[in-house]
């Protein structure tokens, strides 16, 4: 049985909310697991998700219909092949809007792909309007609200403002202390191939709680994954 290839769309209508941080992560998940992965860059202006995978991710601009051309037919192939789609907020109204006038989460579940909205949670009552809305519009889409605490703390409120998001379950992405989260910022490293061989010249401090923190993350991804799995069981029916 070929299993549903999945689409994962990180998406925020607000700056500086872990977007890419997020889809950084889910890449280097699946290339530690040695797994074909494809991602897409829609913020053409200022690619760091592109620049992060020259050769896992395409950059797209999606105001141009070659743009969107390239990257809806790419989330429309049942490869089996997991897909990472950086929507930064500037791309967000056209993003959907375009997948409103294409049928383009319609099309996905009749050709075997799933679509998954991991949405960045951020304290602003204008996200989370955004975010019902999708709701709205498709109330059978898989969503998952992301808690970057290092991007968009909710502190005290995290509860409550977590509960409110429509959303089926959550990631939460931990906040780094600083000289972690400088080691992060390195343009080079490779959170995949840091869990193979860390940086001889890292210090020891630094390398235990950046692979603490991945671990922990991808943690979630995997254990979302067996979800899936398990909800698409033809045992279990």
């Amino acid at each position: 049985m070929r299993r549903r290839t999945l689409v994962f769309i990180v998406c925020s209508p607000t700056p500086r909310t872990g977007v890419t941080t997020t889809a950084r992560l889910l890449t280097d998940y699946y290339l530690s697991q040695r797994a074909k992965v494809a991602g897409f860059d829609t913020d053409p202006r200022d690619a760091y998700y592109g620049a992060l995978f020259p050769e896992q991710v395409d950059i797209v601009d999606i105001a141009e219909v070659k743009g969107q051309i390239s990257l809806f037919d790419r989330l429309l192939a049942a490869d089996e092949v997991p897909k990472v789609v950086d929507v930064w907020r500037r791309s967000y109204d056209l993003f959907f809007s375009t997948v409103r006038e294409i049928g383009y989460f319609e099309e996905a579940r009749r050709v075997g792909v799933q679509p998954v909205i991991l949405f960045m949670a951020d304290p602003s009552d204008g996200a989370l309007a955004k975010a019902q809305a999708l709701r709205a519009a498709w109330p059978d889409l898989t969503m998952l609200a992301v808690q970057n605490e290092g991007a968009a703390p909710l502190e005290d409120e995290a509860f409550e403002i977590l509960s409110r998001y429509p959303a089926s379950g959550k990631f939460v992405i931990p906040a780094l202390e600083k000289p972690i989260a400088k080691a992060l910022d390195e343009p080079d490293l490779s959170l995949s191939r840091f869990l193979l061989a860390p940086p001889s010249d890292m210090s020891i401090v630094v390398r235990a709680a950046l692979k603490a923190w991945i671990v922990q993350i991808f943690t979630q991804f995997r254990s979302f994954e067996l979800r899936l799995e398990l909800e698409s069981s033809d045992v279990l029916r």
